[in-house]
């Protein structure tokens, strides 16, 4: 046996190991989106993004939340830069609202816009930790979305002239930048399923936004390296999903469902193509007229780190096209839409055992191990960064005022332990980010699920670092996984 499997097989069942030490060099971090976090909605020339279109339509969001004031992250920028000194963190991951930045989403840039983010980017160095900033965490400008939104050609020209400028504006003092986060919500639940905004049911529409998502991820890669001056990295965050198959037909219903969840992302970014059976698949919904020539060449661009989100798995069937349903994806629901064009009555989603987050997702950090091999052995000479894990619990604050979240606290350690297994079975692992640092503003479920390691009080924004974020901060002093 040799001493790679020896650590895997030395290794709890249910991954609650501790002791494990992290290499030095692995980067601890913890991350955040705008439009979740910042506020200001309409301040110092901000714009507005389809999130607050989508978000003041009655109906969409869980309790008519807004991100209006959301953490008011945007005001409170340097106290919260404090708090990530004191949790010891070697990185944050941020996004960069787009509509901050051009209200309408073309044309001059709004020069309070780059000076928030610049004063947060200065603030993370003056602190010792690396500024690693996402250009697009969905927050559209509604003025493109007007005009077409993502399904149209002309948002990937945007989307370069943007990059260009936060190029140049920040890309001296920039860690690591990142295009696209989680472009798969982006394009299916924005304008395929529906429960994220602009909140569109067309699947042909969903495709074509795939392909400019695409399109743009590589043209903002071209534009910030012509623009940085520094020396960053460079990278794409992807949300994989990990597939189990049941019945007969597993096997086609997972091949299927990568095909539109993974391959459709990986294929033109890492491989410069579009599966074959993916085209095939969904050739009743489009013929990917919009694929250009030169597009597939302009949107394979080297990036030095892949960005990994995971959370949970899925389990797939065949659907016998006469029973009900089932469609348990893990995506909150929109009548009359479909996350999944072209394998939709073909495919369903079948409840898969607990325990689960308040989310509803299942708890499975084999999973994140089996993620990470995968890709690593798909993509040998690509390094991975997890850039999103964690969970949604019913936190309680007790009568000391202190957050005991035990289930968040044993959830980190379990995927930490699937993540130093991977490392083990010599996966080219970067870093983590813990989604997320601070409670914030849950899409269509507003402020009714929290994922932070630091409890915000939404009525005084009073923060409160929760025992997983203290257990956090001992990880990443140490190196090592706390018991």
């Amino acid at each position: 046996m040799t001493n790679v499997q020896e650590a895997v097989t030395q290794g709890r069942t249910d991954y609650r190991d501790s002791g494990l030490v992290f290499p030095p060099g692995f980067t601890f971090g913890s991350a955040t989106a705008s439009y979740q976090v910042e506020g200001a909605f309409d301040e110092d020339g901000r714009g507005p993004s389809i999130w607050d279109t989508f978000s003041k339509t009655p109906g969409k969001v869980w309790n008519g939340d807004t991100g209006d004031v959301a953490c008011d992250h945007y005001h409170r920028v340097e106290s919260d830069l404090d708090l990530m000194k004191d949790l010891g963190l070697d990185a944050y991951r941020f996004s960069i609202a787009w509509p901050r930045i051009q209200p309408t989403g073309t044309g001059p840039a709004n020069q309070k816009g780059i000076d928030f983010y610049s004063r947060l980017v200065d603030g993370l160095l003056e602190r010792g930790i690396k500024p690693v900033a996402t250009l697009y965490h969905w927050d559209l400008p509604q003025l493109l979305e007007d005009a077409g939104g993502w399904p149209v050609r002309a948002t990937a020209d945007a989307f370069e002239e943007y990059a260009a400028i936060m190029g140049a504006a920040l890309g001296d003092r920039v860690h690591t930048w990142t295009t696209l986060n989680e472009p798969w919500c982006s394009a299916y639940l924005g304008y395929g399923q529906g429960g994220h905004a602009p909140g569109r049911h067309e699947p042909a529409a969903a495709l074509a936004a795939v392909h400019h998502l695409n399109l743009a991820h590589g043209r903002a890669l071209q534009a910030l390296r012509a623009t940085s001056t520094g020396t960053p990295e460079y990278s794409v965050t992807l949300n994989f999903h990990v597939l189990r198959g049941v019945g007969d037909g597993a096997a086609e219903a997972m091949r299927r469902i990568d095909g539109l969840a993974n391959r459709a992302f990986t294929g033109p970014m890492l491989r410069g193509e579009y599966p074959a059976d993916l085209l095939e698949d969904t050739a009743s919904v489009t013929d990917w007229s919009f694929v250009q020539d030169g597009d597939l060449a302009t949107i394979h661009q080297p990036i030095d780190v892949l960005g990994v989100n995971y959370y949970s798995t899925a389990t797939v069937a065949l659907w016998d096209g006469v029973s009900p349903k089932q469609m348990n994806d893990g995506h909150k629901g929109a009548a009359g839409g479909t996350a999944w064009p072209g394998s939709d009555q073909f495919v369903e989603f079948v409840e898969q055992p607990g325990p689960y987050t308040s989310m509803g997702w299942n708890i499975a950090p084999e999973g994140l191990e089996e993620l990470l091999v995968s890709l690593s052995e798909q993509f040998p000479e690509q390094p991975l960064m997890i850039t999103e894990n964690g969970a949604a619990f019913e936190d309680e604050v007790a009568e000391d005022g202190s957050v005991p979240d035990a289930d968040r606290l044993d959830y980190l350690r379990r995927h930490f332990t699937a993540a130093h297994r991977a490392l083990s079975r010599g996966v080219d692992l970067r870093g983590y980010f813990v989604w997320s640092l601070l409670d914030n503003f849950e899409w269509g479920y507003g402020y009714a699920k929290r994922f932070g390691i630091v409890r915000v009080d939404f009525d005084t924004l009073e923060r409160t670092v929760k025992d997983s974020g203290h257990w956090y901060a001992d990880l990443v002093r140490d190196h090592t996984i706390p018991a």
